[in-house]
């Protein structure tokens, strides 16, 4: 029986995968070209990392490898990665082509030689040739490279009236992949590839990720329940790698009788365990890129909760963080884009590290002798109580725990999502002994973050912002009372961070209801 699979590209004899018959035929179609007499197309596939870029043209591979109208290549240049010099990189990469069309090339160390590999006294019948792992060469190289392409490709266009196999060079069709980064955006000198397409590998919609599970249930006879399905993809967007890492989880680790529908309780327990146990290449490779300067102080800047940050492929941070699967961007308008997190599991994996990294040991959280009795009791939590400690330790403990913590350049002051990251981590320390539990929710994907507490299976929600004007404080107010109708709760605490004295702060906080739901706004003051 097939199994689910994130490692690696996709085996399709033996585990599940999305047909995506259509990006197939575009891209293979742009290889071979409209017409394949004239020559194909050099385009780039691109897309984060894990989204199925080297799958994609495998399938592509495998086709045109039945096609005897052409030589056709498909070389990892990932075992490049750590060559600098320019001569080694060409001669390896012409040494696999050579290799490849049973010929052998030696000497071929600079662009021009590069070049006169692919000429029709070399060749003898058209070459189609992908390079997966592009990106993974340095830049110097990827310069020379599609330089020589680029003229090779001018040189093709020239020709108009020949075939693809009466040309001077013999390169029908080249696809990059993995390229984005380097096309123009942190390349100083500008992208000497300015002739190319590019095909970009989206993630998987909700049907095909359906699709996947539907397939498992037919094969195995275990039903998969619609929430479940449902709650995966909007966890992970479609995100081909992570995807793939849940249905292998429900559908093995966490499914202890295949006899039973795989239910909400199962998606519980792998979620639960995927957030704090497992390891995973996937997620550990995003910490470790968010986890490095200047990206780390650009992704806590996508966690505040005023203005969104304008999405552009031009900004170099943002195309790095995007092509590292940690953003991606929201379209509000024809144009306006702006960054959201690439999907809500990986806003909160992130969250909880800078959580972590931050505030790893916050001393005492309130007075030894301090039973909570006014705020935790049998049956319920008492929000304004346990908000209260927190301004008390806030303003005691600010000076040492915030001392070496970011800052913003133009004014020095604490970037807001710092205060999150120790509400979050004060809250579930101080309410863990109680079984309250304590997650962070970001309704919207970008800077909208609350608290959600669930105690005595009732649901607490403490959405949170920094107080900007009056103006915008009636708003978020009634945007609060929106958000506890959603989640179908009579009450909501709307939490604002105030750069203002206790005195002042405390002026805020009142309680009102709106359209039925209770509204109870807690100031916390942070200067």
């Amino acid at each position: 029986m097939r199994k689910f699979s994130s490692y690696g590209p996709i085996v399709n004899t033996s585990e599940f995968y999305a047909p995506r018959e259509e990006l197939i035929e575009k891209t293979y179609i742009n290889l071979i070209g409209e017409n394949p007499d004239e020559g194909g197309h050099y385009f780039t596939v691109w897309a984060p990392r894990q989204s199925g870029k080297t799958w994609l043209m495998q399938q592509i591979l495998h086709r045109l490898q039945k096609d005897p109208r052409f030589h056709v290549l498909k070389i990892n240049l990932e075992i490049l990665k750590r060559k600098k010099k320019v001569g080694d990189i060409i001669k390896i990469i012409a040494r696999e082509i050579g290799e490849g069309v049973g010929k052998t090339f030696k000497g071929i160390d600079d662009e021009d030689k590069f070049q006169g590999i692919f000429k029709n006294n070399v060749l003898n019948k058209p070459l189609i040739l992908i390079l997966d792992e592009f990106d993974a060469i340095a830049e110097e190289g990827i310069n020379t490279i599609v330089s020589a392409f680029r003229n090779i490709y001018i040189h093709r266009r020239d020709e108009m009236d020949k075939t693809t196999g009466e040309k001077t060079y013999l390169l029908h069709g080249v696809a990059l992949i993995g390229v984005r980064s380097v096309l123009g955006i942190e390349n100083q000198k500008g992208s000497p590839f300015n002739v190319q397409r590019s095909v970009h590998v989206s993630n998987l919609t909700f049907e095909e990720v359906e699709g996947m599970f539907k397939w498992y249930e037919k094969e195995s006879g275990q039903a998969v329940e619609d929430e479940v399905i449902r709650t995966l993809y909007d966890e992970m967007r479609g995100q081909p790698g992570l995807t793939c890492w849940f249905g292998e989880l429900l559908t093995e680790t966490y499914n202890p009788d295949p006899k039973n529908p795989i239910t909400m309780s199962n998606f519980d327990e792998a979620y639960g365990a995927a957030t704090h146990i497992l390891p995973n290449n996937n997620i550990m490779n995003l910490i470790s890129k968010v986890d490095t300067p200047p990206y780390d102080e650009t992704v806590i800047k996508f966690f505040e909760t005023g203005e969104k940050t304008v999405f552009t492929f031009d900004d170099k941070h943002l195309n790095y963080l995007y092509m590292n699967g940690i953003i991606a961007e929201e379209k509000v308008g024809p144009r306006e884009y702006y960054v959201k997190f690439s999907c809500p599991f990986v806003q909160k994996r992130i969250f909880n590290f800078f959580s972590r990294r931050f505030f790893s040991y916050l001393g005492q959280l309130i007075h030894p002798l301090d039973g909570l009795e006014d705020a935790v009791d049998e049956e319920k939590l008492y929000l304004p109580n346990i908000i209260k400690r927190y301004q008390a330790y806030l303003t005691k403990n600010r000076d040492v725990f915030f001392k070496n913590v970011p800052r913003r350049k133009d004014d020095l002051r604490i970037y807001e999502a710092i205060y999150h990251f120790n509400l979050y981590r004060y809250l579930y320390d101080l309410l863990k002994s109680w079984e309250v539990e304590v997650v962070p929710h970001f309704p919207t994907g970008n800077g909208k973050i609350d608290l959600i507490l669930e105690y005595k299976r009732k649901i607490y929600a403490l959405e949170l912002k920094s107080f900007k004007n009056m103006n915008l404080h009636e708003k978020g107010i009634e945007q609060a009372a929106d958000y506890g109708r959603q989640l179908g709760l009579k009450e909501v605490a709307f939490l604002v961070f105030v750069e203002l004295t206790e005195a002042e702060a405390k002026q805020l906080g009142k309680e009102v209801e709106k359209n039925g739901v209770k509204v109870t706004v807690l100031p916390v003051a942070i200067l």
